[in-house]
């Protein structure tokens, strides 16, 4: 298996110089950053490499497991499989915990799949080799009796591999797993641990080819977000806003559309994680969240808006969110530590929540790759007492929020960025420096209504006192 130590820009991340496998730097133009390709393969421009993107993936948690005191890694979760074995059925498996693959120390990964998937694998994944692509299933959640001895022969499979290559009587990482499963790997002997931390550490740095297929995931949200703003309108709903976001995606090639968050009007404070059919309305806030995957790469990209116009409270939450936003990524730079970028947010009394796990995830960072919450994670609640460096090559996004002063509407905003040698790439490009109205202008008989104003036109109406006088009395009632 080949390794490669590069950076996201072809710089190696021990600072010497890095490109393609086996390729001099020598005339090399210099490195421009995330670059952002066509979604298609072509035999005319090195886009991404996938047979590249395979190998560096393995090699590195192989490395890691060379390194641990583990015999073997059993995972369970979709997005650790595929990191190891570039297999995929398919996004509705996720949560199933039915597949799984061993990854022995030292050796090559071996698959277990549903049947017709393990046939497929064979014709058609030739990177696992002959007799790695095997038919095997867990326990459906608990839907296959315990009597079908499921999670047992689960555990039959897994200690055979182990004792064939002397590994059984070590420690084996497992990243999530089935009770039933559990207690009968137990009762073969084998001694489980936590492999989800060893998982996390390998994703936590970023191939080349995982730092582009994220930047092409993010872009096509930019597309998304475009479509968005021209729709959004009174009697528009939350749900045709995610309706339309999926159509988008999907047609541009995503793989799967994760969730996209809809929170308009009265919804927005506190923050409810959740669409609904509300329609909007004139001087409405509307905020979202656009979680897809590209090949498997996640974006997670809030962007707020104003339907129509932008109340003074809300232009005012929009710019404060902003500025703890700007500051935070300010901070980004290899050596840097999640509790040097967190001290810059505001405490969670200061928005109105009694404590920081009251208010979690509202001023939050996380990084993203195969999974839309991974290493590194940047909150209050955690990183002031435990921080993280900040290492080149890690791909994560920040995200602020602040409520507005009218009591409902607030604002939300989310950049996801890469971080380079010598700070931080921001590869969420929907404009967002300043709040955003959508919607087309009202135009009355003195012109158009100006865009900043509040949602009850009675508050935006100003009579001088001569106005007032020359306005005839309504006759009195009864």
């Amino acid at each position: 298996m080949a390794t490669d130590s590069s950076g996201p820009h072809g710089t190696a991340t021990d600072g010497s110089s890095a490109s393609g496998a086996g390729a001099s730097t020598a005339g090399m133009p210099p490195a421009r950053g995330a670059h952002s390709y066509g979604l298609m393969s072509v035999d005319w421009e090195e886009r991404v490499r996938h047979d590249r993107l395979r190998d560096e993936r393995l090699a590195r948690i192989s490395e890691m497991l060379a390194g641990s005191e583990l015999g073997a890694l059993l995972c369970f979760d979709m997005s650790n499989i595929r990191y190891i074995t570039a297999t995929h059925i398919g996004t509705w498996a996720a949560d199933k915990l039915n597949r799984f693959c061993l990854l022995p120390r030292g050796e090559q990964p071996i698959m277990w799949d549903f049947g017709s998937a393990a046939r497929h694998h064979q014709l058609y994944n030739p990177w696992l080799g002959d007799g790695r692509s095997r038919a095997g299933i867990s326990t459906m959640r608990g839907a296959m009796s315990p009597h079908s001895g499921r999670a047992e022969d689960v555990a039959r499979k897994i200690k055979v591999e182990l004792e064939q290559r002397g590994l059984h009587k070590e420690p084996i990482g497992i990243d999530a797993i089935e009770p039933p499963v559990l207690f009968a790997l137990q009762r073969e002997g084998i001694e489980v641990v936590d492999g989800q931390q060893l998982m996390q550490e390998a994703r936590v740095i970023k191939t080349r080819d995982e730092i582009t297929l994220l930047n092409m995931a993010c872009g096509m949200v930019d597309a998304a977000y475009e479509e968005l703003y021209r729709a959004l309108r009174p009697g528009f709903r939350e749900n045709d806003c995610v309706a339309l976001v999926n159509k988008v995606l999907y047609e541009m090639g995503s793989e799967f559309v994760e969730g996209v968050n809809a929170i308009s009007g009265e919804r927005c404070s506190p923050h409810p994680h959740v669409f609904t059919d509300r329609a909007l309305r004139p001087g409405d806030p509307a905020y979202f969240d656009i979680l897809h995957s590209y090949m498997g790469y996640r974006t997670c990209y809030y962007r707020t808006f104003a339907v129509a116009s932008a109340s003074r409270p809300l232009i005012d939450a929009y710019k404060r969110c902003r500025y703890y936003l700007d500051a935070a990524i300010a901070l980004i730079r290899p050596g840097a530590t999640t509790a040097e970028v967190v001290s810059v947010w505001p405490r969670a009394q200061e928005f109105g929540f009694p404590d920081e796990e009251a208010a979690f995830a509202l001023q939050f960072g996380h990084g993203v790759g195969l999974s839309i919450w991974e290493k590194p994670i940047f909150s209050r609640l955690v990183s002031l007492e435990h921080p993280e460096e900040i290492r080149e090559g890690m791909v994560f996004a920040l995200e602020t929020f602040w409520p507005a002063s009218d009591g409902w509407s607030a604002a939300r905003i989310e950049e996801q960025l890469v971080v380079t040698a010598t700070g931080c790439e921001v590869i969420t490009r929907f404009p967002a420096e300043d709040l955003i109205v959508a919607g087309k202008p009202y135009y009355t008989a003195g012109g158009s209504l100006p865009l900043g104003r509040d949602r009850e036109s009675n508050r935006n109406t100003e009579l001088d006192a001569g106005a007032c006088e020359a306005t005839p009395r309504a006759p009195a009632l009864g």
